[in-house]
């Protein structure tokens, strides 16, 4: 089954804060950038944030954040994503949308990847 792209977001990252606990570490990563597709455009409004939960098990991120821009009708509209997961299993991102147009990404099955760039990330969310 062919894999449809929703979105692809630029992330800038800026400096991480973190502490290191007895038993795992969590590390706070927050972001701006922006996000294209042919059913949105817009930015990453706020700073968006990546929390990084680190054990001996291995590390899981949890990245939040919300889009502001235009849905492919030409209204003015938010998304809000919590993306999840790690690198070995897959990210499983959840989508609230105030976009009619777009309000069915909120019961679709998605996935993403996450891949390096300069100065941050490229999140390329798929239905």
């Amino acid at each position: 089954m062919k894999m449809e792209l929703l979105l692809e977001i630029h992330v800038i990252c800026h400096e991480a804060i973190s502490v290191k606990g007895g038993t795992k570490e969590k590390v706070m990563i927050p972001f701006d950038g922006t996000a294209e597709g042919l059913f949105f455009t817009g930015r990453i409004i706020g700073p968006g944030v990546d929390t990084q939960t680190i054990t001996d098990k291995g590390m899981l991120l949890s990245a939040r954040y919300m889009l502001e821009g235009k849905d492919a009708a030409g209204k003015d509209c938010r998304i809000f994503v919590e993306n999840q997961g790690n690198g070995e299993q897959g990210f499983r991102p959840e989508i609230v949308t105030d976009s009619e147009a777009l309000k069915e990404w909120e019961t679709a099955a998605l996935s993403a990847t996450v891949e390096g760039a300069p100065g941050g990330v490229t999140v390329r969310i798929f239905r």
